[in-house]
């Protein structure tokens, strides 16, 4: 039996963070959203106190991540969830302005498994995550290592 889909949101826009959440909800996705918005207070989560990543062993995780935080940035963070024995399969969605092509590259290169630019417009923003919703509600998530 799987276990359910924690999405992890790393967005330190709050208006951002809304926006990604209600159009989430509306594409028909009920799974439980914890939100961060630094990428200390992820990195805390992700890793636990022992900095293991041991806290979430059976747990099936995806990340959405920005990579534009106030105290670290999201490569950090999806180098330290890649590298991590008991994280690195969990899914990671980059969701960003950020549009560099040698950026887009690295975050592959790191282990990303979906890399999404934010649109300017609003309701391209909107329009883009409920289809980012939809994926969710179709992708099969493997539970973290053992």
């Amino acid at each position: 039996m799987s276990t359910p889909v924690t999405i992890i949101m790393i967005e330190d826009d709050e208006g951002h963070a809304r926006l990604i959440e209600r159009n989430i909800r509306r594409s028909g996705v009920n799974n439980e959203i914890k939100s961060f918005t630094t990428g200390t207070e992820a990195v805390n989560y992700l890793f636990g106190a022992d900095g293991n990543g041991l806290p979430h062993k059976g747990e099936s995780l995806l990340i959405l991540l920005d990579l534009n935080l106030p105290d670290m940035t999201g490569i950090e963070i999806l180098r330290r969830v890649k590298e991590n024995r008991y994280l690195k399969c969990a899914p990671v969605v980059v969701l960003t302005t950020t549009d560099d092509s040698q950026e887009i590259k690295r975050c592959y290169e790191l282990g990303c498994s979906v890399y999404i630019t934010k649109p300017v417009n609003y309701d391209n923003f909107a329009n883009a995550i409920r289809q980012l919703g939809l994926f969710f509600s179709i992708i099969q998530v493997p539970q973290a290592t053992p």
